[in-house]
């Protein structure tokens, strides 16, 4: 009998770094899903410097750690610079934005209410 399996596009028994996972590339936001259901999300993505995802809002809490680099989050108009080793909690339904003020990489995951996916 096979183990049922929850997570994708990361090794299982191995010991991994995250900011490894995916890699910064000029212009772009890079991303990659390890879980995604109906009541979570976690990913992890690379942003080059000057990338950002405008403001917007999700159905989740989101919770945001910093990998590598440099980020500016805003959460509800008010703006927090995070650094490597540091995280932020963006609650559901309050519009955030994140900017990369240099090349960085955050670890995301989204803890959604039933039904929201």
């Amino acid at each position: 009998m096979t183990n049922p399996t929850y997570l994708k596009n990361i090794e299982a028994e191995k010991i991994l770094q995250l900011s490894q996972l995916t890699e910064c590339r000029e212009g772009q936001i890079i991303s990659r899903t390890l879980a995604q259901n109906q009541f979570l999300s976690i990913t992890v993505f690379a942003f080059a410097k000057g990338e950002e995802l405008s403001a917007h809002s999700s159905a989740g809490d989101a919770i945001l750690t910093i990998l590598e680099g440099k980020a500016q989050i805003i959460i509800n108009g008010i703006t927090h610079h995070l650094t490597a080793g540091q995280t932020i909690v963006m609650p559901a339904q309050i519009p955030h934005a994140v900017t990369a003020e240099e090349d960085f990489k955050m670890f995301l995951i989204v803890v959604f209410p039933q039904n929201t996916l």
